[in-house]
C-alpha cells in the first residue's frame, strides 16, 4: 500500500521560509517521481514542481521559480519542498503525490499540510 505524508506546514508571514517533507512508503522510492501541488480555499488544485528519479531533474511552475527548491533523500525515502520569500497567494494546502517508475500520472496523493502566509 502506497502511503505519502506531508509534514512541515504552518503559519509564517510574507517573505518567511518553510520546508515541508514527504515521507514515502509503499513504493520504490528510487524509481518514483514526485511532485507538489496546493490547493487555495475555493480553488482547484494546482501543479507547484516535480522531481524525477532519473537524475533527480526538477520542474517548477513559473510562479515559485527562483523561491522554491524541491530536493530528495533517497536513502530517508522523503521528499522536500523549500519555500523561500512566501507571499499570501502561496496559501493553501500542499500536496505531495508520487509517479512510479512506467507510470504517466500521478497514481498515489497524500494527506495535505496548510501552508498559511500572512500579510
Amino acid at each position: 500500500q502506497v502511503q505519502l505524508v506531508e509534514s512541515g506546514g504552518g503559519l509564517v508571514q510574507t517573505g518567511g521560509s518553510l520546508r515541508l517533507s514527504c515521507v514515502v512508503s509503499g513504493v520504490t522510492f528510487s524509481t518514483t517521481t514526485v511532485g507538489w501541488f496546493r490547493q487555495a480555499p475555493g480553488k482547484e488544485r494546482l501543479y507547484v514542481g516535480h522531481i524525477t528519479w532519473i537524475g533527480s531533474r526538477t520542474y517548477y511552475t513559473d510562479s515559485v521559480k527562483g523561491r522554491f527548491t524541491i530536493s530528495r533523500d533517497n536513502a530517508k525515502n522523503t521528499v522536500y519542498l523549500q519555500m523561500n520569500s512566501l507571499k499570501p497567494e502561496d496559501t493553501g494546502v500542499y500536496y505531495c503525490a508520487a509517479s512510479p517508475r512506467g507510470s504517466s500520472s500521478y497514481e498515489n496523493w497524500g494527506q495535505g499540510t496548510q501552508v498559511t502566509v500572512s500579510s
